[in-house]
């Protein structure tokens, strides 16, 4: 999870702000060009809300979507990898769980949204947040990890309800392919359900289109595709 985000030095996208258990929180939200449809969170990398995670929030809402990235560090980007470190450890993990609730709630009582669920989409840190999510709220019906991290213990997923769409690097250090058949054994004894964990001959990062040294095209499309995809049969 090396090298710097494509938006070093700029502050976090911010267009919204909501209500999240009682405090302020903000995003950048993103309506498709019918101005409504289902409702998607998108959930950053241990980087912020960056121009990347901005753009994906755009190439959803131009899918159809109604998206919002809600920033889980109050406006802050990092700018190297060390900060981004420091960043995620200070988040925790119960606290990004109960921030992503809020911004659930927040899409939910949009006018624009037309589900009476959410689909998730997050990467490398936010992947592993999806996962978080997707145990913790039965509102969430399509989670969707990009080589998502998971910090610290593995989830309960006994009460998930979302279908899982995962994509990961064959070459992913930070998410070595051995380990995804034991969480994949997790999520299907304690919820029954069957996660759909994709494999592409590429690194961690591979979707993001603002770091050269990992971006893989190919790949990168073929998730989108099948992504977005299962996002329109999954959010109810």
């Amino acid at each position: 999870m090396s090298e710097s985000p494509r938006s070093t030095g700029k502050p976090a996208h911010q267009n919204v702000t909501f209500d999240s258990n009682g405090t302020p929180a903000h995003g950048y939200l993103a309506l498709p060009p019918a101005r409504s449809g289902p409702g998607v969170i998108v959930i950053q990398e241990w980087w912020g809300l960056t121009d990347h995670i901005a753009d994906v929030t755009d190439r959803l809402a131009a899918e159809g979507f109604v998206a919002l990235a809600p920033d889980l560090y109050g406006g802050n980007v990092a700018h190297d990898s060390q900060e981004a470190f420091r960043m995620m450890q200070e988040l925790p993990v119960e606290r990004g769980v109960e921030l992503l609730s809020g911004a659930v709630d927040h899409l939910l009582a949009l006018p624009e949204v037309t589900s009476d669920t959410v689909g998730t989409v997050g990467f490398c840190m936010g992947g592993g947040f999806v996962l978080y999510l997707a145990a913790k709220d039965p509102r969430v019906s399509a989670a969707v990890p990009f080589y998502g991290v998971i910090q610290g213990e593995v989830p309960d997923f006994s009460d998930l309800e979302a279908q899982i769409l995962g994509h990961y690097g064959e070459r992913d250090e930070t998410v070595p392919v051995p380990t995804l058949d034991g969480l994949a054994r997790t999520i299907r004894e304690q919820s029954g359900v069957e996660p759909d964990f994709r494999m592409y001959p590429a690194d961690h990062a591979f979707s993001n289109d603002g770091r050269p040294e990992v971006y893989d095209a190919e790949s990168a499309q073929q998730a989108w595709r099948a992504t977005t995809d299962f996002l329109r049969s999954t959010i109810k």
